[in-house]
């Protein structure tokens, strides 16, 4: 199952031509499992400007499993993948990345995205990243 960032899917519904968008597109034609975990649908669905635009954007959404944390575990370990990047030189932007990436690690999740904190988290922990 291929968890997909907020980075790609922001890119998706814009349109960007970019390799993210069109591997994002080429998952759903194939029918790949395609999953969310609920802060990246809060990500998206925050971004959105236009009500005729969200609503159908949070149909799609909502169209794929989302995957929730498992509890004081999920942020356990998200503090320790904090700490372990951190403790070698590379401290990650963001507390929510980390919760992600905890999230995709204890659900066995490939992480899709296009945002070079996730792969410094990757070389520093258990996440799996899918390339582009």
């Amino acid at each position: 199952m291929i968890l997909v960032d907020t980075s790609v899917w922001i890119e998706f519904f814009r349109g960007t031509p970019s390799a993210h968008r069109k591997k994002l597109h080429d998952l759903i034609v194939e029918q790949e499992g395609i999953a969310l975990v609920p802060l990246i649908l809060t990500e998206v669905l925050q971004g959105i400007k236009r009500d005729s635009d969200y609503w159908g954007v949070r149909e799609t959404l909502l169209s794929f499993p989302i995957f929730i944390s498992r509890g004081v575990e999920t942020y356990i370990r998200a503090a320790e993948i904090y700490r372990t990047c951190r403790n070698r030189g590379v401290t990650p932007r963001s507390t929510v990345d980390c919760i992600i990436a905890s999230i995709a690690i204890e659900n066995g999740l490939v992480l899709f995205h296009h945002h070079k904190d996730f792969d410094l988290i990757e070389e520093h922990s258990e996440l799996r990243c899918l390339k582009t």
